[in-house]
């Protein structure tokens, strides 16, 4: 049974950055694709980074050139780095993963994630 469990989120002010982890407990398999998706209130789930087992990376177009995603295999961990982040990015934080391939860009559905993670919380006010 594969578990995610995130942390890092909290309140900030605009602009101020921060940093979300994702624990899992195990990779499954040599491919796979990890992904952050966020909710807001009222909102659908989406996407907003990826990677993939090869190294390659996809961010949704609202967080490109603030956000980075990685992984510390070593670790099993993945983070989120946000620089710079905006009112509009409050919301839940969610870890996805999928295990037994590689292709992994931001579009891909939520529906091809079969494990997720509890969610954390991030609140950036202005």
């Amino acid at each position: 049974q594969v578990q995610l469990v995130e942390s890092g989120g909290g309140s900030v002010q605009a602009g101020q950055s921060l940093r979300l982890s994702c624990e899992h407990s195990a990779y499954t398999s040599a491919w796979y694709c990890m992904a952050w998706f966020r909710q807001a209130p009222g909102k659908q789930r989406e996407a907003v980074a990826t990677i993939a087992s090869d190294g390659d990376t996809d961010y949704a177009d609202s967080v490109k050139g603030r956000f980075t995603i990685s992984e510390d295999i070593a670790k099993n961990m993945v983070y989120l780095d946000m620089m710079n982040p905006e009112p509009e990015d409050t919301a839940m934080y969610y870890c996805a993963a999928s295990y037994g391939g590689s292709w992994c860009p931001v579009s891909r559905p939520r529906t091809a994630f079969g494990h997720w993670g509890q969610g954390t919380q991030v609140t950036v006010s202005s």
